[in-house]
């Protein structure tokens, strides 16, 4: 399977989801959220550093749950508009953009 390379709203949209999850965690250790989620601690890593820019759904709605995140708060707040961010339907993708690749 070939992958098509991320475009800069993809990285920025990972790295708020990347953002947004550290601070839900908190305290909490990422082992524990990663292990009560389902998935390894360097998948976890991975998602809150950016490095994983588009997760699956499955994955982001397993981690929301743990940290007591409704998917809708995740949805506005990794899909807010950036300041001089071009209008939605004007990169050439879809204006209903899926979460996971």
């Amino acid at each position: 399977m070939v992958r098509l390379p991320l475009t800069s709203a993809e990285v920025e949209r990972g790295q708020r989801l990347g953002s947004l999850l550290r601070r839900a965690r908190g305290e909490r250790p990422m082992l524990d959220t990663a292990l009560d989620a389902g998935l390894s601690p360097e998948t976890l890593r991975k998602i809150e550093t950016g490095r994983v820019a588009t997760p699956a759904f499955p994955t982001i709605a397993a981690i929301a749950d743990v940290l007591g995140l409704s998917l809708d708060a995740v949805w506005a707040e990794i899909n807010r508009p950036e300041r001089g961010a071009e209008p939605p339907g004007r990169s050439g993708r879809p204006a209903r953009e899926r979460l996971a690749s």
